[in-house]
């Protein structure tokens, strides 16, 4: 998180005290650790964490080191207070590396982190530099080729996020970069990675769904079996916010990038 995005995440989570008063869980955040299997990572980060949403699930499910970062004083209070260990600097400042020994981690979880910053290189350049040799890069952005962005954009005329509104101000004055799911790989993979997997989760359990759930279960039925169809049968250039596995240290781009629905 950039250091003037900090208001705006204290604004945004006034009201969380503890982890399970987030009211912000998305589909995303579900799929940790299951994306994991078959991986053992041993020492993992999660980078600009936010309240620790993922990094709990991951310490709670798995054997493995877990570390959080933030910059925001609410994130951190509350990570702190679900018992997990936090590290604090700015993701952003690219006048120094991360207080962090080259090599530490064999896994980086950085979601919903890279659309924020402005010194896109540095933040690459020093995730790589602190994962070890095939250690994973999980990663995911907005895709804004994705239907539930495209359609609104194509039909309203209206920017992706609306400043006007209170649900999408923080998104507006907080993104700094619009990614495309292809732009995304092609930019991660030009600073020492390799696209290996790419999830798709489906609506399950994510505050949106389960909302529309309790208002219509025969709703909330539909759109899970059309982003069923859409993920199992199209490409994920169609999907709202893909989580991609990168590898570090390959040789060369793969074109090959396996689709896991979830």
């Amino acid at each position: 998180m950039r250091a003037d995005a900090i208001p705006l995440e204290e604004e945004r989570l006034k009201d969380v005290v503890n982890i399970e008063d987030y009211q912000s869980f998305h589909e995303r955040h579900r799929i940790f650790p299951e994306v994991f299997r078959g991986k053992n990572h041993q020492k993992v980060l999660d980078i600009a964490a936010g309240v620790g949403v993922v990094g709990k699930r991951i310490q709670d499910e798995c054997d493995a080191e877990m570390l959080c970062n933030d910059v925001c004083p609410k994130c951190l209070s509350v990570m702190s207070r679900a018992g997990l260990e936090t590290v604090s600097f700015n993701i952003d400042d690219d006048s120094q590396l991360y207080p962090i020994n080259s090599g530490t981690f064999d896994a980086v979880v950085a979601l919903a982190t890279i659309e924020h910053l402005i010194n896109l290189n540095h933040f690459l350049a020093e995730i790589n530099r602190i994962l070890q040799d095939n250690g994973r890069l999980y990663i995911s952005a907005p895709n804004y080729s994705g239907l539930t962005y495209l359609l609104p954009f194509l039909f309203t005329g209206k920017t992706f996020h609306d400043p006007m509104s209170e649900k999408d101000s923080y998104e507006f004055y907080a993104h700094v970069r619009y990614f495309t799911y292809r732009s995304l790989v092609d930019v991660v993979q030009k600073h020492g990675f390799v696209a290996e997997a790419v999830y798709l989760p489906l609506p399950d359990s994510s505050s949106k769904y389960l909302a529309l759930e309790q208002k219509s279960k025969l709703k909330a039925q539909l759109a899970r079996g059309a982003m069923s169809v859409l993920y199992n049968l199209f490409s994920p250039r169609w999907a709202a916010e893909p989580v991609i596995c990168f590898r570090k240290g390959a040789l060369q781009a793969s074109e090959n990038i396996q689709k896991i629905v979830l």
